[in-house]
């Protein structure tokens, strides 16, 4: 299915990337959290890294939200992503880790709780 005459792309995506399909750096994922300095400094940048770097002014974006607001794969924003944080332009983090399970004594006496408040209703 195609987008709507009014929400196509102007620029290929290929022409975000300068043509290439690769990331500088292996450690960006989907969910990494992109965060832009208070005041950045858009000089050199391409009109798409502009555009990224204005969307993350109010708060930081996972690279998949960023990617869905700027209409572009992810890869493509991968990509984007990287060469701007080489510039120094832009800091991404990885995904806080799921928390550790807590142990399974401490589950069974939650439980253990539980059914005794619903048995002495």
């Amino acid at each position: 299915m195609n987008p709507p005459r009014d929400q196509r792309r102007l620029v290929p995506a290929y022409l975000a990337t300068t043509g290439r399909a690769r990331p500088s750096r292996n450690t960006l994922d989907r969910l990494t959290v992109l965060h832009a300095p208070a005041d950045p400094s858009e000089t050199g940048l391409r009109p798409q890294q502009r555009r990224l770097l204005e969307l993350l002014q109010p708060g930081p974006l996972s690279l998949a939200e960023a990617a869905a607001h700027l209409r572009l794969p992810v890869s493509v924003v991968k990509v984007m992503v990287a060469d701007l944080v080489d510039a120094g332009h832009l800091s991404a983090r990885a995904p806080v880790p799921d928390a550790e399970l807590p142990e399974r004594q401490i589950l069974e006496k939650v439980l253990d709780g539980l059914r005794t408040l619903k048995s002495s209703r």
